[in-house]
């Protein structure tokens, strides 16, 4: 078994930038799992099904640019070697949905949102802030966090035309994945956020699907 090798605060900065713009490039980053897309049939969307569609993914694409962030702060600063661990696993798997959206987002003729560096920007700040504060709070964010992409995905997945079988399959396994993190993050000792802070944090998502649905 090989030593864990031990990064230099130099390092981790140059593996940080290179992961943001691994993140914030599209069609850049390398999915390990093949879209779940791939395995269901072309439809034809009306031009407004279209665009509705490519909303909705363009939203669940910088709510995953928005995760990839937070789990690289959080990673970048957590005390527990098993916490920051778990937060760069769960940031490869985010890796996979972001390409799912990326590819489909090219299929509807359609791009990312313009505000995704905003976004990133922030979440990695709100992720190393609470990595610095204590692990417990750190898993307590992505527990919040992976529950308020699941409603976003729940919604979609109602809005979204059942002949579009190709979205809907990346929405329902992005559903499956994030539960996991949400319950994953719980187990490991996270904070269950009171209701106040949650209904915070379901205001501020508002503001990022409201923004990002046309920009």
């Amino acid at each position: 078994m090989q030593p864990q090798r031990h990064y230099s605060p130099l390092d981790q900065l140059l593996l940080q930038a290179d992961t943001a713009l691994r993140t914030l490039l599209p069609f850049s980053g390398q999915p390990e799992r093949p879209s779940p897309a791939q395995a269901q049939p072309e439809c034809q969307l009306s031009d407004d099904d279209n665009r509705h569609v490519a909303g909705l993914m363009r939203i669940n694409h910088t709510g995953e640019v928005c995760a990839q962030a937070l789990y690289q702060g959080q990673a970048l600063t957590a005390k527990l070697p098993h916490v920051r661990s778990r937060m760069e696993q769960a940031a490869r798997e985010e890796v996979d949905h972001l390409a799912w959206c990326e590819q489909r987002l090219r299929q509807l003729n359609s791009r990312p949102s313009l505000l995704n560096p905003l976004f990133y920007g922030l979440s990695f700040g709100i992720g190393a802030t609470a990595g610095l504060i204590s692990d417990r709070l750190s898993l307590g964010f992505v527990a919040a966090t992976e529950d308020q992409v699941c409603k976003h995905l729940d919604e979609h997945l109602h809005q979204i035309p059942r002949s579009d079988a190709k979205s809907r399959a990346i929405l329902a396994q992005m559903r499956i994945d994030e539960a996991e993190h949400a319950d994953h993050a719980l187990e490991a000792g996270g904070l269950n956020f009171p209701t106040p802070v949650k209904l915070g944090m379901t205001l501020l998502s508002k503001v990022m699907t409201k923004s990002t649905y046309r920009l």
